[in-house]
């Protein structure tokens, strides 16, 4: 099972990517995570995207796509993955699908959660002010969201052609979303040649 969860900053992305990780014995692999691994052991690639991520700007592909290499190829061989943060771009996922097709890693589903965009900034500086998090200002918040409009919006009319798409109500309680993306990815068509 290869799944791709979208949605923008304060979607809940993490948080359900986890949930559905459990319930199908998948791994969860987050790129912001791993980045952020990096900046915290202060790294050469932590000390290179720390500005990116404090500005809320997306990391160069070139650099993501050496952090999730291993963990993707690993996962797949384990019996699959959900990944949340990455490709945000269409870019990236055009980068990310000539590497991963022909190694039968490909994502085959996409799940898009979407979520009112005041709710989203609600959720942002919410989080934000709990974690102390220095990425979930309220300029820096804004400006994440509009960097999703641009860039990894375009994400859904590319995976439609290529993968099923499941769209979710992101606003709903947090069991209510778990379980209708679970519904939705139970019933997707998932045909190999897809």
């Amino acid at each position: 099972m290869r799944l791709l969860m979208i949605g923008a900053p304060g979607s809940g992305k993490g948080t359900q990517a986890t949930r559905v990780a459990a319930h199908y014995g998948i791994e969860h692999i987050s790129s912001g995570d791993l980045l952020r691994e990096h900046v915290t052991a202060h790294t050469g690639i932590g000390q290179t995207v720390a500005g990116y991520l404090n500005r809320g700007d997306l990391v160069p592909d070139e650099i993501v796509m050496d952090v999730l290499r291993g963990p993707v190829a690993e996962a797949g061989g384990r019996g699959g993955y959900i990944l949340d943060g990455f490709p945000r771009t269409v870019d990236q996922a055009r980068a990310a699908h000539a590497v991963a097709e022909p190694l039968g890693l490909a994502i085959r589903i996409a799940v898009y959660l979407r979520v009112p965009r005041p709710d989203l900034v609600r959720r942002l500086l919410g989080r934000g002010a709990k974690s102390g998090r220095t990425d979930d200002t309220a300029a820096v918040a804004e400006h994440r969201l509009q960097v999703f409009d641009d860039l990894t919006a375009p994400l859904l009319d590319y995976y439609a052609e290529r993968a099923t798409v499941v769209t979710v109500d992101g606003a709903e309680p947090i069991d209510s979303v778990t379980q209708a993306i679970i519904t939705g990815i139970d019933g997707a068509d998932t045909h190999p040649d897809r």
